[in-house]
């Protein structure tokens, strides 16, 4: 679990350059940078990829199983088989409520 930031490192695309003339520029706060250029992003996140898959027949779940008869010494017994062959990823799925980014760098809550 975990290490879902990024991989770039020293690079805050969320920061202003500090040389505005807005309050947050002296030192104690950080201020959202404005949106110009290729470097800056948003700090929210609208997309997520899915851990859904769809399988032959179309059907959507995380995990899929199927049931298997095993006959040992006369007797039948019933186990469950992971299928991971023919699974095709749902994809891009849009969030229903921005999240803030996991690289974002300000405190939003000081308690």
């Amino acid at each position: 679990m975990g290490g879902s930031g990024s991989k770039a490192k020293g690079v805050w695309p969320f920061l202003g350059s500090g040389a505005g003339t807005d309050s947050a520029s002296d030192g104690n706060e950080q201020s959202l940078a404005p949106l110009k250029g290729p470097r800056n992003a948003t700090p929210f996140v609208f997309t997520r990829r899915s851990s859904l898959y769809y399988d032959e027949d179309g059907d959507l779940a995380h995990e899929f199983y199927e049931e298997t008869v095993v006959t040992k010494n006369g007797r039948k017994k019933s186990k469950l088989k992971r299928i991971q062959k023919n699974l095709i990823p749902q994809g891009i799925v849009k969030l229903d409520h921005p999240c803030i980014h996991v690289d974002f760098p300000i405190v939003l809550c000081e308690v």
